[in-house]
Formats: C-alpha cells, structure tokens, sequence
C-alpha cells in the first residue's frame, strides 16, 4: 500500500460553524462547501478538495476524553511552508488565546493550538534535508522548547521547508 498523505480530517465539534469561524480567521481556512450542521474547509495552499470537515454533534456535547483514560486521537499537525508562516500562526494563536504550546523536535519546529472545543492541533516547520544537520537529527529522540527567533536567525524567515519544497 503506498500512502503519500493524510488527505483530509473530519471531526466532530459543538457547532461547525463556530469551528469553521476559528479555522478560518485563525489559519487562514476557506469554506468549500456547507450543508445544515457541516462545514467543508480548504487550507490556504492546498489543492485537495477539502482538508477539514466539521460536523455538529451539539451544544450538550462532552469534551472528548481522548488521551485521559480512552484511546483517541491527539492532534492533526499542518504543516506551514516557512518560518515566517510559522510566526504568524504562532501571532494569531496567541491574539486567539488558543496556543497551547510549542516545540523544537530537532527536525521539527513545532507550535500547539486549541480550537474552539478545546480539540489540539499543531502547525509544524520541516527543515529542508540538505539543511540538516547531525544535531538536528539526533534531537528528534527528544523534545525540547522553541526558540523560534533562533530558528529564524538561523534558517531565514522565507526558507522552504522539506515537504514545501
């Protein structure tokens, strides 16, 4: 079996419409298409039909307890095409009190957000390979804080990251 990448992710929230507000004035999300209690949302430089539909469960609707005592799912991680990308998210995260978190996994420049309904997702840089270095490779064994200033001093704010490319 050859899969290539995770096409889209549908999740259940309250209410999809105040879900798609948050996707779409937080990252920047479109609207494909809607129907009475689902909304369909592209990102911004994606070309599949669709990467993210919401589907109302209602108000009454019991945080998921996925992770605390049930398997589930964690989070879906977008990947952003530069550091600068990575900034502004992390800006509009912060102006939307829903970051939650960031991360330098060694490859990997990592920043964690909550929607609406408190569901986690994490917006992620790759650096290129031919940038890599031993250090960054070793480091994905651990998990340590993002200084992305430092990573845009060293990298650029317009650098391409590995799957962008």
């Amino acid at each position: 079996m050859a899969i290539r990448a995770l096409n889209h992710a549908v999740l259940y929230v309250r209410d999809a419409e105040r879900s798609a507000a948050f996707y779409r004035e937080v990252l920047g999300f479109r609207v494909v298409m809607e129907g009475p209690g689902a909304v369909f949302l592209q990102a911004p430089d994606s070309d599949n039909d669709h990467d993210l539909g919401l589907f109302s469960v209602g108000a009454g609707a019991k945080p998921s307890p996925a992770g605390r005592g049930t398997v589930g799912l964690y989070h879906l991680a977008w990947e952003v095409g530069t550091l600068a990308d990575l900034a502004t998210v992390r800006d509009r995260l912060a102006g939307a009190d829903a970051l939650v978190g960031s991360s330098d996994h060694g490859s990997t420049k990592s920043l964690y957000g909550r929607d609406a309904d408190g569901l986690e997702f994490e917006v992620v840089w790759i650096i290129p390979p031919a940038l890599l270095t031993d250090a960054d490779r070793t480091a994905k064994a651990r998990t340590g804080p993002l200084d992305l200033e430092a990573e845009v001093a060293r990298f650029g704010p317009d650098t391409v990251g590995a799957s962008s490319a």
